[in-house]
């Protein structure tokens, strides 16, 4: 009778433990490569969208693909009613357009760049042209046609 080696089961069971790792770490790591709204700050704002300090008068955008700026409040519910249908829009046109989010608790002057008062404020900044301001809270079926005739046309 031939008995086998405790190396090689040690091979054996190392082996399916490295595989059974490798596939739930595929896992973990495209769940955390998921797609989501971006937050700025007046820094990253100034280098992904618009340097105001160097053009005061005359939004020049400068990112490579159209965007959408969402200003919100942490306090203000409607805000918060559309902050899911910027996660979805955000990964249902992952690669055609930018979507950000600013808080303006924190970042008033960039809110106040757009010299509108009033939450939510979508931005709608296409490559060329001129951005267009959504005011209040629409349906994410509106967002998306608003995403197609104003950003993607």
């Amino acid at each position: 009778m031939k008995k086998l080696s405790l190396y090689r089961n040690e091979k054996t069971v190392i082996y399916l433990f490295l595989s059974v790792l490798f596939l739930f770490s595929g896992i973990d790591i495209s769940a955390q490569t998921e797609k989501k709204a971006e937050l700025l700050t007046k820094e990253t704002f100034m280098q992904k969208v618009w340097n105001y300090k160097e053009s005061p008068n005359e939004l020049k955008y400068l990112g490579e693909k159209p965007c959408i700026i969402d200003f919100y409040s942490d306090n203000c519910r409607p805000c918060r009613k559309i902050a899911p249908y910027m996660e979805e829009l955000s990964k249902a046109f992952d690669g055609q357009i930018y979507v950000y989010k600013i808080n303006t608790d924190h970042e008033r002057e960039l809110f106040n760049l757009f010299q509108l008062n009033s939450e939510p404020l979508v931005v709608f900044i296409p490559m060329t042209g001129k951005p267009t301001c959504k005011i209040g809270a629409y349906t994410k079926e509106a967002y998306e046609m608003f995403i197609k005739e104003i950003l993607l046309r």
